[in-house]
């Protein structure tokens, strides 16, 4: 048998409350009737109906033309002459606030409809505040001091829940670690195709953050809910029991487009980071990958410092708490030394409490390899070994962690089985998109199989995806590496100089900077680079810095003699000698 809308033939993915609202509006299933929250009644045909049902019981999901042709087209209840769009036109005009502007009814261009209207469903048998039926004098209006959304606590007590805010504040709990919500991008201008665009960053934002380890990230179909209305982002925190809001606007003006975003510490209010975007409108759809992609990397890194000033105050924190510290003592900028060593005790905490903590397996392995590859280990392949070792017990418990493929790439490298590099490398990549040190990973491994070139490309993808990131300037510095091995002596120098300029401590650097200089016949400067660098790092010398580069490719080999020249031109000791001062004298 149909029921009354002809609908039964049309399987809910669900099964759906009788009684439903949004955008203040209220939709009993049961007894087929639409009604504003204030009272009237809103006439639906048969059809219009029929088709209401369909979106809300398949709300936030792509409904196809055809699927939607193939449902009514065959139903005798109404004929449809021209097509399914004519039907959502009417429909759209009696609940959508603004039809040529839909909010609930969306497009999908290529795709379909949408529907972005659910916001709560209603247990069966609570009563509403409102009347779900033939009253149209009935009056009354929405809340006003909340639009047609009020908090949560509000809306559960207006829909009958016992206790209403008194409940929803003594159930309330601690916000979980890392929890955020994506709230959809403002379209500054209206225009539709941008709406699409900001609609999608959003979309994309919140599928790129879920793939952060331990992180909350609430739901699309919850976070727009809030599309188009007056927010308050602590309200938020306390209604979706979260930590942070990422929010953000899209303005296009004639060719170009400007996105801002910004996230927020919903507890203080305060914006912990912001980045903006202004772009040429070449392929809209490209743009917003590309930018999806650096804000998913930087937000990563954002959010883990946030956490770790956050449990600081923590007086009994936990393997997670611990591990989440480590992380942030590595990403955290200042001197390599005292970042590595408190990285380390963080890490060690951590796998004390639980040893299959993954996050502090990985993390043991990134100090380890931080420490080789600035060539401040005395005993390398004792740190491989345990760094290897690390990874493999990581892997063993979770086989899909990106970072453990990306740290041991590095370590097949740095071991002289660079192939096996590229391909962790990748790996790492097609887990994670949102990962330029895989990239880094990658140029790391090609530059031991004797690619400078593809080393050079691979960095300058990564400083794309992340240009501020805490480690773009060990990307520059792999640039300039490369440059060097390749001969372009001013390339690399400028390349270097931008590393030092974004993190003076980087030791290598300014050595690397100081043999490019070498080459270049400019000695007095050479001899300024190596002497900053042997006040960073006293024991390094061109036999430890030979010995750090195992490797038999023979390309690899004699481009890396352009590197041993022009240490020696700076000064840079062969090996350490108690009797000679560091750095050697020439004239």
């Amino acid at each position: 048998m149909h029921d009354a809308a002809g609908f039964d033939a049309v399987g809910p993915l669900r099964e759906a409350s009788p009684l439903l609202r949004f955008a203040a509006l209220a939709l009993n299933l049961d007894a087929c009737v639409l009604a504003h929250e204030s009272g009237p009644v809103i006439p639906l045909t048969r059809g219009e109906f029929a088709l209401l049902r369909m979106f809300v019981t398949r709300s936030g999901r792509v409904i196809s033309r055809d699927t939607l042709l193939d449902t009514f087209t065959n139903r005798r209840f109404e004929p449809f002459d021209r097509s399914i769009d004519v039907l959502v036109g009417r429909l759209r005009r009696k609940i959508e606030a603004d039809p040529k502007k839909p909010r609930l009814i969306v497009t999908v261009p290529g795709e379909g409809y949408r529907f972005d209207g659910l916001t709560q469903s209603l247990p069966s048998g609570h009563k509403p505040s409102i009347a779900v039926r033939a009253s149209p004098d009935h009056g009354g209006r929405p809340n006003e001091r909340h639009g047609s959304n009020p908090p949560f606590a509000e809306r559960s007590a207006a829909f009958g829940q016992a206790g209403g805010a008194k409940v929803a504040m003594s159930e309330r709990r601690e916000p979980p670690r890392l929890s955020i919500v994506v709230l959809p991008f403002a379209n500054i201008g209206g225009d539709p195709e941008q709406d699409y665009f900001a609609d999608g960053v959003t979309d994309s934002l919140t599928t790129g953050l879920s793939g952060i380890d331990g992180a909350f990230v609430i739901a699309r179909s919850t976070a727009f809910s809030f599309k188009g209305k007056p927010f308050d982002v602590k309200e938020i925190g306390r209604e979706l029991n979260i930590r942070y809001v990422m929010e953000g606007s899209v303005q296009r003006a004639a060719n170009r487009i400007r996105l801002n975003v910004q996230l927020i510490d919903v507890e203080s209010g305060s914006h912990l980071w912001a980045e903006q975007f202004d772009r040429l409108v070449a392929d809209i759809f490209e743009m917003q990958d590309e930018i999806v992609v650096r804000l998913a990397g930087q937000l990563n890194a954002t959010l883990i410092l946030a956490e770790a000033r956050r449990l600081r105050k923590s007086p009994n924190p936990d393997a997670f708490d611990l591990s989440l510290q480590g992380t942030a003592s590595l990403i955290r900028g200042g001197p390599y030394p005292a970042r590595l060593q408190q990285a380390r005790s963080f890490f060690a905490r951590a796998l004390a409490i639980d040893p299959d903590d993954v996050r502090a397996l990985c993390g043991c392995a990134a100090a380890d390899i931080s420490e080789l590859f600035g060539f401040e280990v005395p005993d390398r392949l004792k740190v491989l070994a345990a760094a290897e070792a690390s990874l493999s017990r990581a892997l063993s418990l979770a086989p899909e962690r990106a970072d453990a493929h990306l740290w041991l790439s590095f370590v097949k490298s740095a071991s002289n089985r660079p192939q096996e590099g590229v391909a962790e490398a990748e790996r790492a990549l097609a887990l994670d998109r949102n990962m330029p040190l895989a990239l880094a990973a990658k140029a790391t491994a090609m530059l031991f199989l004797g690619f400078a070139e593809e080393a050079i490309d691979c960095q300058l993808q990564a400083l794309r995806l992340s240009p501020r990131d805490d480690g773009a300037h060990a990307w520059m510095y792999g640039v300039g590496a490369a440059k060097l091995h390749l001969g372009e002596y001013d390339d690399a120098a400028k390349w270097f100089r931008q590393s030092i300029m974004a993190n003076p401590n980087f030791s290598m650097a300014h050595f690397l900077l100081a043999a490019a200089l070498g080459q270049l016949g400019r000695v007095r400067e050479s001899r300024a680079e190596a002497e900053a660098g042997l006040t960073l790092n006293s024991t390094f010398t061109i036999s430890s810095f030979r010995d750090g580069a195992e490797s038999d490719n023979p390309i690899f080999l004699k481009q890396r003699t352009n590197v041993y020249e022009g240490l020696r031109l700076a000064g840079i000791p062969e090996t350490t000698n108690p009797s000679l001062p560091l750095l050697c004298t020439r004239s």
